[in-house]
């Protein structure tokens, strides 16, 4: 069954990679690993934002290098959006 996988970048990374040495993790086959056997990864798109370099001032450049590590697999595409931070207090 052809399958499209959609993956939220930052929950995936403050969730389950963060202070882990998974940083670097396949996608496709991580999805392949997940799905029932008979099912293939047409798509995954995968959904992000710009880091910050605060507090890490290296942080983007690893991100940038990931990135165009995703981009060598045909069935990614990366998707970039705008990162809001939340700030406390409320309205």
């Amino acid at each position: 069954m052809r399958t499209r996988v959609y993956v939220d970048g930052f929950n995936l990374y403050y969730g389950a990679l963060k202070g882990t040495p998974y940083k670097w993790l396949d996608l496709v086959k991580l999805a392949y690993q997940l799905l029932p056997p008979g099912y293939s990864v047409t798509k995954l798109k995968y959904f992000t934002a710009r880091v910050s370099g605060i507090p890490d001032a290296g942080a983007p450049a690893r991100q940038q290098a990931y990135l165009s590590a995703l981009a060598t697999l045909p069935e990614v595409e990366v998707i970039r959006g705008l990162f809001s931070p939340r700030t406390s207090g409320g309205p």
